[in-house]
């Protein structure tokens, strides 16, 4: 009774998300676990710490290439999952913190990097706040700094994997070259979406072949039949989800526990978060440029709009009520709710076709 009661007070829209989460949460796993929400101040405390240590040797490099003070920001939401893993080491009784606080802190800047690096190659400057002098910075040097904010975090990273094993920047090497040989494969995927919009039928048959139902040749371990029975799986993994595999390795690689539930379940969240946040929101923009993705993949597959839409609110709930089914079994609410509050914070109302 009080989980149906949880359900329906989660579903009224005056609630904030994050209340609309963990009561979600609790509604369909039952779980119901407030000193989760204590924990998460902690992360978030520690995370935001790291990140401004990051930020601050950034800031002190450009002052002394441009002479004057630099204020720098960075957008930093795809560090999650570092929370997420370092709150669930924080509950093991088997974890050291320090140890787990000195690794999350290689993790958050080596994943920063990366994006910054991608966001750099690809001429993306927007997410990088730059103000030199106390004035807003010019193109030139809103380039400059970004540039220089990436190269103060790759000496960083490099620092820091001699802390460590090998095998952690192993772990990371491994996740990268993943990542970026599916990034090779861009400009095929996009001739097939060009010439399917031209209505090519062996175009749409490669699309739902090898991108929607791509098998693995050697799946990831973590991977049971129900995770690759999902579709999309094999070319959102090679997206996004082998950097979080990566990640979570680089924490077995340094000695800190994690187990295989709770990794499945980082990786499904992440991808079905790229999926219901990120697809769906650059949905107009990826028709317009011809890039191809779980979710304009689905309006060329589909009959109709209405199609469509059902078939990308099915495709993200699969991965997001499975990654809660594993963040329950790895007795991690913190990943549940944060998982709930994906679902709730997506807008797939922006979508044609919408319900």
């Amino acid at each position: 009774m009080l989980r149906a009661s949880a359900g329906w007070v989660a579903a009224r829209d005056a609630l904030p998300t994050s209340v609309q989460a963990v009561l979600g949460y609790y509604a369909d796993s039952g779980v119901l676990d407030y000193g989760s929400l204590r924990l998460k101040s902690r992360v978030d405390d520690v995370t935001e710490g790291l990140v401004e240590d990051a930020f601050a040797a950034v800031e002190d490099h450009a002052e002394t290439e441009f002479g004057v003070p630099v204020d720098f920001g960075y957008d930093t939401k795809l560090i999650l999952p570092a929370k997420l893993t370092l709150g669930y080491l924080y509950r093991r009784d088997d974890c050291e913190d320090d140890r787990a606080d000195r690794l999350t802190r290689l993790v958050v800047e080596a994943l920063v990097d990366g994006d910054m690096r991608d966001a750099i190659n690809d001429e993306e400057y927007d997410d990088f706040e730059v103000a030199v002098g106390g004035e807003s910075a010019t193109d030139q040097q809103r380039r400059r700094a970004a540039e220089l904010a990436q190269g103060t975090l790759e000496e960083r990273v490099e620092e820091l994997f001699s802390e460590f094993p090998e095998g952690v920047r192993e772990a990371y090497e491994r996740a990268v070259e993943v990542s970026e040989r599916h990034q090779e494969q861009d400009p095929q995927f996009r001739r097939l979406m060009a010439r399917a919009e031209d209505g090519d039928g062996d175009a749409l048959k490669a699309i739902r072949v090898e991108y929607r139902d791509a098998d693995f040749p050697d799946p990831p371990e973590a991977f049971g039949e129900t995770e690759r029975g999902l579709p999309y799986i094999r070319t959102q993994y090679d997206r996004v989800g082998v950097i979080y595999e990566g990640m979570v390795e680089m924490y077995r690689a340094a000695d800190l526990p994690v187990s295989p539930a709770f990794e499945r379940s980082i990786v499904l969240a992440i991808i079905g978060a790229q999926v219901w946040l990120d697809d769906v929101d650059d949905y107009a923009a990826d028709m317009r440029e011809g890039q191809l993705t779980p979710v304009t993949a689905e309006y060329l597959l589909a009959g109709n709009d209405r199609e469509a839409y059902d078939r990308v609110v099915d495709v993200a709930n699969g991965y997001l009520d499975l990654a809660k089914t594993h963040a329950t079994a790895a007795d991690s609410a913190l990943t549940g709710i944060a998982t709930e509050y994906i679902y709730r914070d997506g807008e797939p109302e922006l979508l044609p076709g919408s319900r």
